[in-house]
C-alpha cells in the first residue's frame, strides 16, 4: 500500500502498512523528540523516572517515549520547580519523546488517600442542565489534548470507554472504537500491558498502550517471557544457570556487546533481600514488552501478522485448551482463528 499522511501542529502521523487479515497497522508518528514506531509499548515513569533503572538504561532499551504523570509532577516536585530546570525532560535527563496523562485517573484509584470534609460543601447551586454556552466551553476545552479520552462504559451507543471491565467486554469495546475512530491518527488504549492484551489489541487495531505491569511485576521477582510469566523466587530457580529468558537481547541476558549475563539463580539469590533483582528484572521486562511491539510491526509490515499471532500463543501456552476464551473470540472476530489445525 501507499503511505497515507496526516500532518497537525502537533505531530504527524504516517500509516505504512495494514494487515490483510486484523485490523492491525504499522505507522509512525513524528515528534519534537524524534520520530516513534507504532505499534508501540510505553513504559510509565510517573514521577518523571522508571522504578529502577536509570534514563541511560531505559534508552539502552530502545525506548523512545515514555510516560509522565502530570498530576504527580504537579505535587511534586511542582511547577516551579519544574520551570526553574527548564521541564519534565532536563529534570529527569531524557532527551527523547515523553507523553503526560492528566491524572484524573489517579485522582480516582489513589481517593483512599485522600480526606473528605464537610468544608468541601458549597453552599452555590449549581444547575445540572448547563446552558449552550457552558457546554460549548467544556467542549473547547478539550482542543488543548492530543489524544481525546473516550468515555462512555461499556454502552456501545455512547463514547467509551470506563476501567475494570471483563476482558471480552474491553474487546468488544476496542473493536468498535477502532472502527469509528479516524484512520490517520494513532490509536492510545491507556493501561494495557499483559502481552496477551498488547496482541489482541494491535489485532483491533490499536496502536499505542502504557501500564505500570512490567515493572511493577518486576519488583516481585517476575520475569516476563515468551513462555509466560516466571517467578524467579521460586525454589527451582536456586541452581538454574541460564539466562532469565534463553535469546532475550536485553542488557541483563545477553553475555556480549556489554551485557550483563544475569542467571536466574542470581535474580532467585537476591529476589527477596536485594534491589539488584528489580532492577536486572526491569531492564527485562521492559526490553521484552518493547521487542514484542517491535516484532509485531514487523510481521504486520510483511503481512504475516495471523501467523505471529498463532506462534505467539502456541509458546505461551502449552495446550490450545489453555488459550483464554476472550482472546480466541476475539480474535476470531477479525479473521484469526486460534482453534483450526
Amino acid at each position: 500500500m501507499s503511505s497515507l499522511v496526516h500532518s497537525s501542529p502537533a505531530l504527524t502521523f504516517e500509516l505504512v502498512a495494514r494487515c490483510s487479515t486484523t485490523r492491525a497497522r504499522a505507522s509512525t508518528i513524528k515528534l519534537p523528540h524524534g520520530p516513534v514506531q507504532l505499534p508501540i509499548f510505553m513504559p510509565v515513569a510517573t514521577q518523571a523516572s522508571l522504578k529502577g533503572i536509570t534514563p541511560q538504561q531505559l534508552e539502552e532499551t530502545g525506548c523512545v517515549l515514555c510516560l509522565n504523570n502530570t498530576y504527580h509532577l504537579g505535587l511534586k516536585p511542582g511547577q516551579e520547580v519544574l520551570d526553574a530546570i527548564g521541564g519534565a525532560h532536563k529534570l529527569q535527563g531524557w532527551n527523547h519523546n515523553i507523553l503526560t496523562d492528566s491524572g484524573g485517573f489517579q485522582m480516582v484509584s489513589l481517593l483512599k488517600l485522600a480526606k473528605v470534609m464537610e468544608e468541601g460543601l458549597d453552599d452555590v447551586l449549581v444547575t445540572t442542565c448547563p446552558d449552550k454556552a457552558r457546554m460549548r466551553e467544556a467542549m473547547e476545552r478539550s482542543t488543548q489534548n492530543l489524544f481525546c479520552i473516550i468515555q462512555g462504559g461499556l454502552d456501545l451507543d455512547m463514547r467509551r470507554l470506563s476501567g475494570g471491565e471483563a476482558k471480552t467486554d474491553y474487546c468488544r469495546v476496542v473493536a468498535t472504537c477502532t472502527a469509528l475512530l479516524p484512520e490517520l491518527k494513532p490509536r492510545y488504549v491507556m493501561g494495557i500491558g499483559y502481552p496477551e492484551d498488547l496482541v489482541v489489541s494491535v489485532a483491533l487495531g490499536a496502536d499505542m498502550f502504557d501500564c505500570v505491569w512490567p515493572t511493577r511485576t518486576a519488583r516481585f521477582g517476575n520475569a516476563v517471557t515468551k513462555h509466560g510469566v516466571l517467578n524467579l523466587r521460586g525454589a527451582r530457580f536456586a541452581n538454574d544457570f541460564g539466562p532469565i529468558e534463553s535469546g532475550c537481547g536485553c542488557a541483563s541476558c545477553r553475555t556480549g556487546d556489554g551485557g550483563m549475563g544475569i542467571t536466574r539463580a542470581f535474580v532467585h539469590h537476591n529476589a527477596s533481600k536485594e534491589t539488584i533483582a528489580a532492577h536486572v528484572l526491569t531492564i527485562h521486562n521492559v526490553w521484552y514488552q518493547l521487542n514484542l511491539m517491535k516484532e509485531i510491526r514487523e510481521s504486520v509490515i510483511e503481512d504475516r501478522f495471523p501467523d505471529y499471532i498463532r506462534h505467539f500463543f502456541a509458546s505461551l501456552h502449552a495446550n490450545k485448551t489453555d488459550y483464554p476464551e476472550w482472546a480466541v473470540e476475539a480474535l476470531r472476530g477479525v479473521g484469526v482463528d486460534l482453534m483450526s489445525e
